[in-house]
């Protein structure tokens, strides 16, 4: 285990991890699940109703589901475009599986690139993610501003040949920061919408708008500045023809003077980071 932060102890890691695992462990059970016909409703309460079932009560968000080609966000003109639609997922198409789950205070953040079948260019697009992983934790160890990585990441898109599908989320961000949120559970009126961790988020904006350094990473010049101590939610997405992947996990960004020690993946044992293990076993 890495030194523990300032702002979380080891155990609070130890925690943060787990619910990572949960995340990705819903994922894997429900991409296992998914068949031609489903459609990106069932998919997102497939999710839903797994999550419920190990104590999971709320949420940053809703999980989402995309398949086709909403895997790039094609037409994500408007934040509605992001909710899972009846599209029917066929043999041979590529979806996403986006969900971000709190419990007992400690949010996760996951995101699940599939394929029912083949599909030579989702394969190469989720093989090349692995060098922006190691990108974005090379940059955040040199203290890079978080403006200036951001950059970074979009250069390489395009070197490897892509569109970076950022610009369509909302405010553009490749991160978010994670902090502590309430425990409370979903209800009815609420309709799991994650009303605890996005009021701590809300918070977090506040105070950003208020000391210049806002929660997030995005190309604006309010990210013009080194990443903050704690944890951050972050991800990339690669789009090409109409095909997306992506993956989304936690970053540890500690105050150690140690490059190693400032800056790490909270967790190596992540269905893509197997995957590309696997990959490299295999040459």
């Amino acid at each position: 285990m890495h030194p523990a932060t300032r702002e979380y102890a080891a155990a609070d890691l130890r925690g943060y991890r787990e619910m990572q695992q949960l995340a990705y462990a819903c994922a894997e059970s429900v991409a296992a699940r998914l068949k031609p016909g489903v459609t990106e409703r069932e998919a997102a309460r497939m999710q839903r109703e797994w999550l419920r079932g190990r104590g999971v009560r709320d949420g940053f968000h809703l999980p989402f589901a995309w398949f086709g080609d909403r895997t790039a966000f094609a037409g994500f003109a408007v934040p509605l475009r992001f909710l899972p639609t009846d599209r029917r997922l066929e043999p041979g198409m590529p979806f996403i599986l986006d969900l971000a789950p709190v419990r007992g205070g400690r949010a996760a953040a996951a995101g699940y690139s599939g394929c029912l079948g083949p599909h030579p260019v989702h394969e190469r697009l989720t093989a090349d993610l692995r060098a922006h992983r190691e990108l974005i934790l090379a940059r955040v160890r040199e203290r890079r501003p978080l403006r200036e990585v951001s950059a970074d990441v979009d250069r390489l898109m395009r070197t490897q040949g892509y569109a970076g599908r950022h610009r369509a989320h909302p405010f553009g961000v490749r991160a978010h920061r994670v902090g502590r949120a309430p425990h409370r559970r979903w209800s009815p009126a609420r309709r799991g919408r994650g009303t605890g961790a996005l009021q701590g988020a809300a918070r977090g904006v506040f105070r950003g708008h208020r000391d210049g350094r806002l929660p997030r990473w995005s190309p604006s010049r309010s990210a013009d500045h080194p990443p903050r101590t704690g944890l951050w939610a972050v991800e990339s997405h690669l789009g090409f023809r109409g095909t997306g992947a992506k993956f989304e996990e936690l970053l540890v960004v500690t105050d150690s003077r140690d490059p190693q020690e400032s800056a790490f993946w909270l967790d190596d044992d992540l269905p893509h980071v197997r995957r590309w293990q696997e990959e490299a076993q295999a040459v």
